[in-house]
């Protein structure tokens, strides 16, 4: 009797183990597909990401070769500058094409950002903010602003009427301006309004470099995707835009709330401004006090497959993440902070004029 009963227990444990064993590998290959299965949605999704947004590198050592060709050749361009011309005119060309390369550089820039150490980013936008200054060096020293001439009484008034008359607002700015330390490029833009509500629908179209400046108490709306956005000198005013597939380069702003979603964020000489943001890479403030920030908060028709089509639809916390360039201490930055929830506004629809608290 106890050969047979030990005989039966020992079969009833080897049909446990099988058992067991059985729902050991059953186990391990559910595992195993579920983890091929998520390898297989993140290979799709990087490869959506990389086939419906602007190419990027692959490691940061080919950034830093393409970066570093483009900065030799702008260099070399720099370098020929004293003996290129004495024309004015052809020393202005000159200049714009320059002043065009810095901007693609500070674009590879933003468009690399994502992956590169916060460290890199700061030093290549060192190096992309000392070419700047150096063309605008150059800019003043070897073309001579107007000398000062005494008109008379018919001439005074024709230029006084001249002065006052209101530009257009798609006028083009020049490529250096007297007035900011951003070489900004030729293109389209709002420039020049007060106490106005501008609105721009971009949806299906191809738009590259868009301009915001000279604006006070207006209220700018922008719907659809934007290769590149600059700001300079507002005052007072509500900015809602989509999403940016490169940078966006903002400059003097004062009491301003900006609704914006870019690849990267450079703030320079803002006050008293609130930044509801989303952004692939830490935003950047300099010379700036009062400002705060918070998650960006936006939608209008077709707003999620914009920011799919710009690698934006993720929110990355880094609208929390603010890098002072000015303050080196290992402390919080006093010129930035948390905007409170409960000061936050409530942002719907832009693409109607009445639906924004």
């Amino acid at each position: 009797m106890d050969e047979k009963k030990t005989a039966s227990n020992a079969g009833e444990t080897e049909a446990l183990d099988d058992a067991l064993q059985k729902k050991h590998l059953s186990m391990l290959e559910r595992l195993s597909n579920r983890h091929q299965n998520r390898l297989d949605n993140a290979l799709t999704r990087r490869s959506e990401s990389e086939s419906s947004s602007s190419p990027s590198f692959e490691s940061t050592s080919s950034f830093f070769s393409r970066f570093s060709d483009s900065k030799r050749s702008i260099e070399s361009q720099l370098a020929v500058s004293r003996t290129a011309s004495s024309d004015p005119t052809q020393l202005k060309s000159h200049f714009e094409k320059i002043s065009a390369s810095i901007s693609d550089l500070e674009k590879l820039v933003a468009e690399n950002s994502y992956f590169l150490p916060s460290y890199d980013v700061r030093a290549s936008l060192k190096t992309v903010s000392d070419l700047k200054q150096s063309l605008e060096n150059l800019n003043s020293e070897l073309i001579p602003k107007k000398k000062f001439s005494f008109r008379n009484k018919a001439n005074k008034k024709e230029s006084i009427a001249q002065e006052v008359k209101e530009p257009s607002p798609l006028n083009c700015s020049s490529v250096i301006s007297d007035k900011t330390s951003f070489a900004v490029r030729e293109s389209p833009g709002l420039r020049n309004r007060k106490g106005e509500v501008l609105m721009e629908d971009f949806r299906g179209k191809e738009v590259g470099e868009f301009t915001i400046s000279d604006l006070d108490c207006c209220e700018v709306r922008i719907i659809g995707c934007l290769r590149a956005l600059f700001v300079h000198r507002l005052k007072n005013c509500k900015v809602y835009v989509g999403p940016v597939l490169g940078s966006i380069l903002i400059e003097e702003v004062e009491g301003c709330i900006f609704v914006m979603a870019s690849h990267q964020i450079r703030i320079h000489t803002a006050k008293k401004s609130d930044f509801y943001l989303r952004v692939r890479s830490r935003p950047i403030i300099e010379d700036s006090s009062g400002v705060r920030f918070a998650p960006y908060h936006l939608t209008y028709e077709g707003i999620e497959e914009d920011l799919r089509g710009a690698s934006l639809d993720e929110e990355t916390e880094n609208w929390a993440n603010v890098d002072d360039f000015k303050w080196l201490r290992a402390i919080q930055s006093p010129n930035w902070s948390i905007l409170p929830e409960n000061e936050r506004v409530r942002i719907t629809n832009t693409s109607t004029l009445d639906n924004i608290e």
